[in-house]
């Protein structure tokens, strides 16, 4: 029998999502959520895709290595356990993977050690990323563990894009980069892309403006990323749900020269209390349209402020690439919210960027084009597929490397 299936984690600090997806035709077979780990109020939900079955339960669970456990029997109920011969490898989501990963890597100890090296980059998300491919070696110690970095997509940029104008030495002493992040969602959408235009990746050039809660852009010549929106740190770039992305490094120094503000604190206000919270109160860009619409002022400033920021940053891509095919909208703003889509081409034309209005505004569940028939540059929204994007590295790399017959 060849093994075809591949269980995607992502581990977060009180959370275990998992997709288990055949890689024969890309399927997915399950799907899942433990969230609140460590507290007496956690909640499992799982999805059977194969029979349409959902179930829920709610209960204390104490760790990481009690969630994936509850995960295996859960999808050992509908025949899709981790003890199954059909299980090829478990890929796993890792944040970052500075300098170190450019690409996924298999599972050992120098591997772990190195992600472990690299928490102070990501003290939020590797850690908990650690503790998922610990406990899933320990229930699994036979299997072929995958880490796929978030990072990896963007160790193509030019050290004139990834390096910050810093002195050297510190820089490299404190691994100073732009990393960038979302790699596996801008990967996956530019190739997506590429597809619907009928042309090979390394044919296209293509900005990929990946808008939700967090937010990136990058710029991507031959599918290859060449600069990307976040830095050292998911905070850079665009305008975000709570973050406030650029801002002058000043103000940091500011705040705590003249507020008394901790490096707490100005982290905390930074990364949870900026971006559109705090120009308005609220981070669901649906809400905001809404007050929009109803002549609220200050939402109308969060909306404007956000979209003049991500203009910025389609304009700069474009010098950066010179010749631009398409611009791929994705994530849950970028998929849903035609408003968005539309103001941050208004104005564009000169550029041969616009959407045409009926296209705009329809509903679609796939990839499709927006721009007017044709438009010099295509205009596309391209449903992001992180965890397919995962299970398909960690399955070529594990059937590049593994006899799995």
């Amino acid at each position: 029998m060849t093994a075809t299936r591949v269980l995607v984690l992502n581990s977060g600090s009180s959370s275990l999502k998992y997709q288990l997806l055949d890689m024969r035709d890309s399927s997915r077979l399950a799907t899942g959520l433990v969230e609140r780990i460590g507290e007496r109020t956690s909640r499992l939900k799982h999805t059977a895709l194969t029979t349409g079955a959902t179930r829920e339960t709610t209960g204390p669970v104490t760790d990481h290595a009690a969630a994936l456990k509850a995960v295996a029997e859960e999808l050992g109920r509908d025949g899709l356990g981790l003890d199954s011969p059909e299980l090829a490898a478990i890929g796993h989501r890792v944040v970052h993977g500075g300098s170190s990963f450019t690409e996924p890597a298999i599972v050992d100890d120098a591997v772990l050690a190195e992600i472990e090296r690299l928490v102070p980059l990501a003290p939020l998300h590797n850690p908990a990323n650690l503790t998922g491919i610990r406990t899933a070696r320990s229930l699994r110690p036979d299997l072929p563990q995958v880490a796929v970095f978030d990072t990896a997509f963007h160790t193509t940029m030019p050290e004139s894009a990834a390096r910050y104008a810093i002195d050297v030495s510190t820089a490299d002493e404190y691994r100073i980069r732009r990393y960038g992040f979302h790699g596996t969602s801008h990967a996956y959408v530019s190739r997506e892309t590429a597809k619907l235009l009928g042309k090979a990746p390394q044919d296209v050039n293509v900005i990929v403006l990946h808008l939700g809660n967090g937010a990136s852009a990058s710029a991507v010549r031959g599918g290859r990323c060449v600069d990307t929106s976040m830095g050292l740190t998911p905070l850079e770039g665009l305008v975000m749900g709570t973050r406030s992305g650029d801002v002058d490094p000043a103000v940091i120094l500011h705040l705590a020269r003249v507020g008394g503000m901790s490096t707490d604190e100005t982290d905390t206000l930074l990364n949870k209390k900026s971006g559109l919270i705090g120009l308005c109160g609220d981070n669901d860009m649906r809400e905001i349209r809404r007050r929009v619409d109803e002549g609220d002022e200050q939402a109308r400033l969060a909306f404007d402020i956000y979209i003049h920021r991500l203009k910025k940053y389609i304009g700069a891509y474009y010098a950066v690439l010179g010749r631009v095919d398409a611009i791929a909208f994705t994530a849950g703003v970028g998929e849903n919210a035609a408003a968005v889509r539309e103001a941050a081409l208004a104005g564009l034309e000169e550029l041969g960027l616009a959407v045409d209005a009926g296209l705009n505004a329809a509903r679609g569940d796939g990839a499709r084009i927006v721009s007017p028939e044709g438009a010099r540059v295509t205009v596309a929204v391209v449903p992001t597929d992180e965890e397919l994007e995962i299970a398909t590295q960690t399955y070529a790399l594990v059937g590049a490397s593994h006899d799995l017959t």
